[in-house]
């Protein structure tokens, strides 16, 4: 019987070595296909937006951009915030509030549609649900509908102060984008 004991030599030197070296020149392979998954700058820059609200004043209303849409923001007057509270959410053609900081079947209240101490900001995604174009009703002169919120020209879409359809073609309220108050005269979108 033979007790020779195993002892490490040259050639097991190599087979680890070379070894080690394959699995170093893999990861080294793969590293750039993986990382090119991963968004680019620009797109992480525009993931989310500052906008300085101090500006606008009570009645006016200023478009931002957020992900390259349109944000409709507006400081909503006493009667406005007033009208939009006072709607039957059961007549609304879409009951459902389209906040993406709220479950999806919350119902379509002004309450679901602002933040909590700073209901006279409305700031939804200005875009028409129905084929995507921009209503019309940020600047003074621009036509509002009867609803005194949007209106889309292109067919005829109306929605309240609120951004909630109220006639038209349009199947859903305009979207409430994620955003957060970060002082009293500052949004963060995103």
């Amino acid at each position: 019987m033979s007790t020779d004991a195993l002892e490490p030599n040259r050639r097991d030197f190599l087979v680890v070595a070379g070894n080690a070296f394959a699995a170093v020149g893999g990861a080294a392979l793969l590293w750039p296909f993986i990382q090119q998954m991963n968004p680019d700058a620009s797109t992480m820059a525009l993931s989310s937006v500052e906008i300085d609200l101090a500006p606008v004043k009570e009645g006016q209303a200023i478009t931002g951009m957020w992900r390259g849409k349109p944000i409709f923001i507006r400081n909503r007057t006493k009667a406005e915030v007033q009208s939009a509270i006072d709607v039957d959410v059961k007549a609304l053609p879409d009951p459902l509030a389209r906040n993406e900081d709220l479950p999806t079947d919350d119902p379509a209240t002004d309450a679901n549609r602002t933040k909590a101490g700073h209901e006279n900001w409305i700031i939804i995604i200005g875009i028409c649900t129905h084929l995507g174009c921009i209503p019309k009703g940020q600047a003074l002169g621009d036509e509002r509908g009867e609803f005194g919120g949007w209106f889309c020209p292109c067919h005829g879409s109306q929605y309240d102060t609120s951004g909630r359809i109220r006639k038209g073609p349009a199947p859903r309220n305009m979207e409430v984008p994620p955003y957060a108050f970060t002082a009293d005269t500052k949004i963060k979108i995103g």
